[in-house]
């Protein structure tokens, strides 16, 4: 089997090389349109970027092949179930999407609280930890991802927490805060199919990012002292949450200047802007009030002493904040200055495109999903419209992402530009969805304890191992077909000889039902139903058409079917142990499938 491994982490390295699919970020933007003028202001406010009306080409989404239902359910869930494929073959992808817009939200504070009910979590020093205390907000997003209901606002979230990023990992300020990485997170839920606009503005009052981005506490400056306001936010804010670093036409590439990009902000505007984010404090009677006597006041939204905010003047961006403003107003109105800038559109559509559907995505399908969201509203397939006209709509933009043409060609699926590389987080949680898993914790899991890890899963939600996330959106890796055609690929900067084994080697304790428990008791979490695959593993054809179909839509190439179906075949079924070896040949079956070149790669 350790053999099996190895071989199977080299098809993964190759498949890995030679897949030319990613997209940009706020440094390594694609240079197409040099010296091109920007793509020129957006429609008037309200009105649907496509017209009102469908583009006339868009492929038929309202009569899905089982095939489409798979592709498109891999882009808007978590991974595909064969009851959810099925359900949706021969369906609408604009119904669904409305099912799921109207869908009950699931938050993971609650899911927090019930484990943890005391609000902050024991001092480990004083004793008394659970082991609730580093894992309870991680195990709600898994429980929630394998078994949620509402799978598009949870994938949604996912996707903006890869942007707006907060992490709990041991060397972070967040660990052991459960209940404040959770009500962050419910920031994204909540606004999931809201407003950009609103998202900046909780994420600015939350403790979990006023903690992690270490402006909790700052304060005004004081000559006296000479001390400054905490910088950090100030920079990330706008790097990574709102404008990036060079500007942007309106289809994400960057505008130029002489043949150089321009540069969106300088550290002045940074110093300006750290002005707004001083006086930020828990919501309590004192300045440094300790939360630990009010628990619930660490994760509820903070509130500004004026007395500790910067009365000064705050210029950034080519605005100004007149000297004296109040620190809500000034929040209100620093906020507003950065959400309307020019390249919020291109530069938050493009990362969700690349989060949802594809990692170098054309710049057309940009310009069209930045134009639905400065307008804020989407016109479906079917003629329905979606969001409230109100710039920043992310269930417009999220619509427009999921039914662009580019992304529902068929043919596109054969493209080698088109796509993404799996995230090992997702073809983790693919394949407990895929096959029914009762519940997905690390909690009590030896193997996902420390996932984040290199020689492990490599990546959990809320562990990543900056604000950086854990790739940047526009990484090329050295040395492949990928960087060499001129295209990035986000996920290869976590794949490496190390990577790649580990996240193989969890993978397959997991598919065959190996994995042990930190306290050595039987595993009851990640109980999967493999009964469908078993009634069809005394034909190794069948058993790959049933795999090539659930976790695939059927794309499996010919060589790759013939050499599963050789070696499942080779697996000997015995009178004495039939079961046995039926649900050994199903293991194998579906390890080897989510372990193939044509299923690392998102299409």
């Amino acid at each position: 089997m350790k053999r099996l491994r190895i071989l199977c982490a080299l098809g993964l390295i190759a498949a890995a090389c030679a897949c030319t699919s990613a997209g940009s970020d706020d440094v390594d933007t694609p240079t197409a349109n040099i010296d091109a003028p920007s793509s020129g202001p957006p429609d008037p406010a309200g009105a649907p970027a496509n017209g009102g009306q469908p583009p006339a080409d868009l492929p038929n989404v309202d009569a899905l092949s089982f095939n489409e239902s798979v592709s498109f359910l891999t882009q808007a869930t978590f991974g595909a179930s064969l009851e959810e494929a099925r359900a949706l073959e021969g369906g609408s992808a604009s119904v669904w999407l409305r099912e799921q817009f109207d869908a009950p939200m699931t938050l993971h504070l609650p899911n927090v609280l019930a484990v943890l009910p005391g609000g902050l979590v024991t001092d480990p020093v004083t004793g008394g930890r659970s082991p609730y205390e580093d894992s309870a907000a991680v195990d709600s997003l898994l429980s929630v991802a394998v078994r949620g209901e509402d799978q598009l606002r949870q994938r949604a979230a996912y996707a903006l927490s890869q942007i707006l990023v907060v992490s709990g990992t041991p060397s972070a300020i967040l660990y052991r805060r459960p209940h404040v990485q959770a009500a962050y997170m419910d920031i994204l839920v909540r606004n999931a199919f809201g407003n950009y606009r609103d998202i900046l503005e909780e994420v600015t009052y939350s403790p979990a990012m006023a903690l992690y981005l270490t402006y909790l506490g700052s304060q005004k400056a004081d000559p006296l002292r000479g001390s400054v306001p905490d910088e950090n936010y100030a920079r990330e804010i706008m790097q990574l949450f709102t404008i990036g670093v060079v500007e942007l036409n309106m289809d994400g590439t960057p505008r130029m200047r002489n043949g150089r990009m321009i540069e969106t902000y300088t550290n002045d505007d940074v110093v300006g802007l750290s002005r707004v984010f001083t006086g930020f404090a828990y919501d309590a009677p004192t300045y440094w009030h300790d939360v630990k006597t009010t628990p619930e006041l660490a994760y509820a939204p903070l509130t500004i002493f004026e007395d500790r905010h910067s009365e000064a003047e705050k210029s950034f961006l080519g605005e100004t904040i007149p000297a004296g403003t109040g620190g809500a107003e000034s929040v209100d109105r620093a906020l507003d200055i950065l959400f309307n800038h020019p390249n919020v559109a291109p530069f938050v559509s493009r990362q969700l495109i690349q989060r949802l559907v594809t990692s170098n995505p054309e710049p057309a399908y940009v310009e069209r999903v930045a134009r639905v969201f400065e307008n804020g509203r989407y016109t479906m397939p079917d003629g329905v419209a979606v969001g409230e006209g109100r710039r920043g709509d992310l269930k417009a933009t999220i619509a427009a992402i999921l039914l662009d043409e580019e992304a529902r060609t068929p043919a596109l699926r054969d493209d080698p530009t088109f796509g993404k590389v799996r995230e090992p987080f997702l073809r983790f949680i693919h394949w407990a969805r895929a096959f029914g898993a009762n519940d997905a914790r690390i909690t009590n899991q030896v193997l996902l304890w420390n996932g984040e890890s290199p020689d492990r899963l490599t990546q959990l939600p809320l562990r990543a191992p900056s604000v950086f996330n854990f790739y940047r959106p526009g990484y090329m890796a050295p040395g492949t077909q990928t960087a060499q055609s001129g295209l990035v690929a986000p996920e290869l900067q976590i794949l490496d000889a190390t990577s790649i084994v580990g996240q193989n080697d969890i993978l397959s304790t997991y598919v065959f039902s190996t994995a042990g428990t930190r306290n050595g008791q039987p595993n009851t979490d990640y109980i999967v139903d493999y009964s469908t695959e078993v009634a069809l593993a005394e034909d190794p054809q069948a058993l790959v058409d049933h795999l090539d179909a659930l976790l695939l839509g059927e794309r499996l190439e010919a060589a790759t079917r013939e050499r599963m179906i050789e070696m499942i075949a080779a697996v000997e079924i015995g009178d004495a142990t039939r079961d046995n070896d039926l649900l050994g040949r199903v293991q194998l079956a579906i390890f080897l499938a989510l372990t193939a070149p044509e299923y690392l790669v998102q299409r």
